[in-house]
């Protein structure tokens, strides 16, 4: 078996791992706003991917380091064509991790509701934007 096989097999298992494990913290993340207006179920959503979300992150990142040492020519490609798709998903990505962290610090519902709603775009544009990038 050739090394470019071998290493495109690895990659297409690293992003099939994250799209299904992270699929499902987006959808809760998506849903948040959407489902109930009771701070007491989204907080229930919220404890649902709680001790998972950002693990699942890890198969993107060890992802994007595999096609990095394997394919560094389709990586500076990859990276060049969508450079602002990427910097938005990062961003709302790093949004997203601040929410899950900063939303029980405060016992106020508005302050809840706000890092809900910061939870729900963090959801939002990075799955649209995965979808950009993969259908182009």
């Amino acid at each position: 078996m050739d090394y470019n096989i071998l290493w495109f097999v690895l990659i297409v298992i690293l992003f099939t791992g994250f799209f299904f494990l992270e699929g499902f913290d987006y959808g809760v993340g998506t849903l948040l706003t959407l489902i109930s207006d009771k701070e007491s179920d989204r907080s229930q959503l919220i404890r649902t991917i709680g001790p998972v979300w950002d693990g699942n992150e890890v198969w993107m990142i060890t992802a994007g380091g595999a096609t990095f040492a394997a394919f560094p020519h389709v990586y500076a490609t990859m990276f060049s064509t969508f450079y602002i798709a990427l910097f938005l998903m990062l961003v709302a990505l790093i949004l997203r991790g601040v929410a899950f962290e900063f939303r029980h610090h405060r016992e106020d519902e508005v302050w809840q509701r706000r890092w809900s709603y910061a939870i729900a775009f963090g959801s939002v544009v990075p799955a649209f934007l995965w979808g950009v990038a993969v259908t182009n």
